[in-house]
């Protein structure tokens, strides 16, 4: 337990379970080294981020209500629970909202004198800064992204390189960037070349929120530095206050090197594990996830089942849609070959078991970090938001991964990647020369990241000078 006088650091995550996780892990890190840690969060997500948390008793929650959003059921409170896409930017409207009572709560601590030595909020949460600046107190910023991901899109912002482009298969040139891999105008996230109407209320949202995020004390990274390929330095002069990037992660890792890690869940069905226990071959299973955001058609879905079956690889395929139905007679086909789950799974614990040799993949950051940290493979099919630029470093930059051939034959627009580009892909990372140089590599990078958070290792360094300067700062 925390002493009455140890620091006390106050974290506010985006209430989607992407963003949640890492500064939940965060949390665990510095709870392990005496500091107190108040989590603030809505009623709604309080459950499952107290149960993560519980055999931390430095670490408590603070709940704030959450708006009523027009057109959603009362206790619509993460973005998980979405029926489409279409509610995301109301749902970021909605969090304003949550100023007031955040205030209080920052309040409050005055009140008690134990105000924080700084707030790590979402970069969604970008209002956070005006409150935290009210009451004396740092805001750090966490985007959920690599350093790379995060330099290239400021200096996108920045430079407009994609409006000088002459195609959008020409290589762009982003001044001060020095990329481990060609970028094109194509390769870049939609909503970067997209958002160009300054009166659009999605762009003054962004626009807001990263004038805040320039405007904070510093930024928190879940990567490590030896795979940021020097990009540090580059990112943090699109921060002129001399805020500072701090890679910390891999943060789930903390919990495994410092033994504080709960029981392994035994809330994973038997039967997943099971297949996984029966896998004679070490490495012969291909994990497939495509995230809690993205959602792949049925049509889709189809040519991903069917491709899988072709590829005669054992696989375990993670299906989020309600809707979808494998093709007549998949399932009875690959009875011990292949399993489909459509419930919840642990990730974490799947990548690490003994079995699993790739990573079919939508690379979002929090799948990438934990499948180069469990030394496994990715087969890269990037959807949205920066995924592209995750893909692209795994492939090219650090080449731990493959990349997917994306259609363009006449396949109607439901279909982005056909089963004859998943089977080859599948087989190639799986059981080809070039999976296995993946592979190696990708061991090679687990190595390093578990390195990084053990005493001595670069996040470990990175995380004891980022407490002495905070605590430092607050004793000015």
């Amino acid at each position: 337990m925390a002493s009455p006088q140890a620091p006390h650091v106050v974290i506010f995550p985006f209430m989607a379970q992407g963003h949640t996780l890492p500064l939940l892990d965060l949390s665990k890190a510095l709870s392990h080294r005496n500091i107190k840690v108040t989590i603030i969060t809505t009623p709604a997500n309080a459950k499952s981020i107290g149960k993560d948390t519980e055999n931390h008793p430095n670490i408590g929650l603070v709940e704030i209500p959450f708006p009523i959003i027009h057109g959603l059921p009362q206790g619509t409170e993460n973005t998980s629970q979405l029926p489409s896409m279409e509610f995301f930017f109301p749902f970021l409207m909605a969090t304003k909202q949550l100023q007031k009572p955040f205030e209080q709560v920052l309040q409050g601590m005055s009140v008690s004198k134990s105000l924080p030595i700084c707030v790590i909020s979402d970069f969604f949460l970008g209002w956070t800064l005006s409150s935290c600046q009210a009451f004396g107190v740092p805001r750090l910023v966490f985007h959920g992204m690599c350093v790379l991901s995060m330099a290239i899109c400021k200096s996108v912002c920045a430079h407009m390189p994609h409006t000088k482009a002459k195609s959008v298969l020409d290589p762009i040139d982003l001044p001060g960037l020095e990329l481990p891999f060609d970028l094109s105008v194509s390769e870049l996230p939609a909503q970067l070349i997209q958002a160009t109407d300054q009166n659009d209320p999605f762009f003054q949202f962004m626009s807001d929120a990263g004038q805040a995020d320039c405007n904070s004390w510093g930024v928190v990274v879940n990567s490590f530095e030896e795979i940021e390929s020097g990009t540090v330095s580059s990112f943090e002069t699109f921060y002129e206050n001399g805020a500072r990037a701090w890679c910390l992660g891999p943060l789930f890792l903390y919990d495994k090197v410092e033994g504080i890690n709960k029981p392994i869940s035994q809330n994973q069905p038997n039967k997943l594990i099971q297949f996984l226990n029966d896998q004679v071959t070490l490495g012969s299973v291909l994990y497939v996830s495509f995230g809690t955001q993205a959602d792949l058609s049925d049509a889709q879905l189809d040519q991903v089942g069917l491709g899988l079956e072709e590829a005669l690889v054992p696989f375990l395929l993670v299906v989020r849609s309600t809707t979808w139905s494998p093709p007549n007679g998949l399932e009875e086909r690959l009875k011990g070959k292949g399993m489909i789950v459509k419930e919840w799974v642990d990730q974490r614990r799947i990548l690490s078991h003994r079995a699993v040799g790739g990573f079919f993949s939508h690379c979002g950051w929090n799948s990438v970090i934990e499948s180069i940290s469990a030394g496994v493979p990715i087969l890269a099919w990037p959807m949205i938001a920066e995924q592209s630029l995750n893909a692209k470093l795994v492939a090219e930059g650090l080449g731990a991964g493959l990349g997917i051939r994306k259609s363009h034959d006449d396949l109607g627009s439901r279909i982005e990647v056909s089963r004859q580009a998943i089977c080859e892909g599948v087989r190639e990372l799986m059981e080809g020369e070039k999976g296995r140089d993946a592979r190696e590599r990708a061991q090679a990078l687990g190595r390093v990241a578990w390195r990084a958070v053990q005493e001595g290792g670069s996040s470990h360094q990175a995380l004891n000078k980022f407490i002495d300067q905070l605590c430092a700062f607050s004793s000015q």
